[in-house]
């Protein structure tokens, strides 16, 4: 919040550095028991190959899991992919991700410069709406609204 009270309004970096945290975020959260696959088990015990295993020496892993607030603001962010196209959020979201355009590219069934052009207008989109701004669409043109209006007037066989 601001000094008077109003929400500060948030740029198109501020927007895109949002789901790159949303996306760190996603990722640090624990697997829920039992996500792996199923049907793999074995009632054998495992076998251990090396001496130093069979005493509990294993490499420390440690996955820092986020706190509620950084939760709370991945919700918010993955809650603003509605806003647009679908092509445009999955675009949104590689590149919040950190895929390379041309994987994005590829998934997406565009060009680059086409997809970076969406990718970019998705975020404006996303960004205007958070801040409360609606932007209208350019009108139709004088030449189109007749071509549509003579197509529309001639009877059907």
């Amino acid at each position: 919040m601001g000094t008077n009270g109003m929400k500060k309004q948030m740029t198109l970096r501020e927007i895109e550095d949002r789901f790159e945290e949303a996306a760190r975020t996603l990722r640090r959260l624990p697997d829920p028991p039992g996500s792996g696959p199923k049907g793999y088990g074995s009632s054998w015990p495992e076998y251990i190959r090396d001496a130093r295993h069979a005493y509990g020496y294993h490499d420390a892993t440690m996955k820092i899991v986020p706190s509620a607030a950084e939760i709370a603001r991945m919700e918010e962010c993955i809650g603003w992919l509605a806003l647009v196209d679908p092509v445009d959020a999955k675009i949104i979201w590689m590149r919040a991700e950190g895929h390379r355009w041309r994987q994005v590219c590829i998934r997406a069934g565009l060009v680059r410069q086409t997809a970076w052009r969406r990718w970019v207008a998705a975020l404006q989109t996303v960004t205007n709406r958070v801040n409360g701004r609606v932007v209208s669409r350019k009108p139709i043109r004088k030449s189109n609204r007749k071509i549509g209006k003579a197509a529309s007037a001639k009877p059907r066989p």
